[in-house]
């Protein structure tokens, strides 16, 4: 930081601002925002304002299907083969049920992704609306 101590004539003008000044109140007003920042950040999110009324009995968890893929494509409906045609039929009467149950797709690494991608297609235009990949820790 350069500062002038004098040393020019006196009807000379300055061609440098001040700087110390405005460095101040930047310092000031970053010590304010380190202080309030903190206290913004950490509130209490509250989804459920009332609690539960004391007879209250939580849903049911939905049932859960699991759908694996083999790597040779080779469809296991709840580990029991099936082939494509018994599979949309088993998907058709799954999404007629209330609450629709959950279809957890387990696929080997080696899969065609054609395979995945028509079994996929045939549970969403079948109807069933909860679909999750597990294991998918591979990929």
């Amino acid at each position: 930081m350069a500062m002038s101590v004098g040393g020019g004539g006196e009807g000379q003008s300055y061609s440098e601002i001040n700087m110390t000044p405005l460095i101040d109140v930047m310092l000031v007003l970053l010590i304010i925002f380190i202080i309030t920042l903190p206290n913004q950040t950490h509130a209490v999110k509250i989804d459920n304002p009332l609690p539960p009324p004391p007879n209250f009995v939580p849903p049911p968890p939905p049932e859960v299907i699991d759908l694996t893929i083999d790597f040779d494509g080779t469809l296991l409906w709840n580990k029991t083969p099936v082939d494509r045609r018994t599979l949309q039929g088993y998907i058709e009467s799954e999404a007629q049920k209330q609450p629709q149950p959950e279809v957890h797709i387990t696929v080997d690494k080696f899969a065609k992704y054609e395979i995945v991608a028509q079994t996929l297609a045939d549970l969403q235009h079948r109807g069933l609306k909860k679909i999750g990949f597990v294991n998918n820790d591979f990929f």
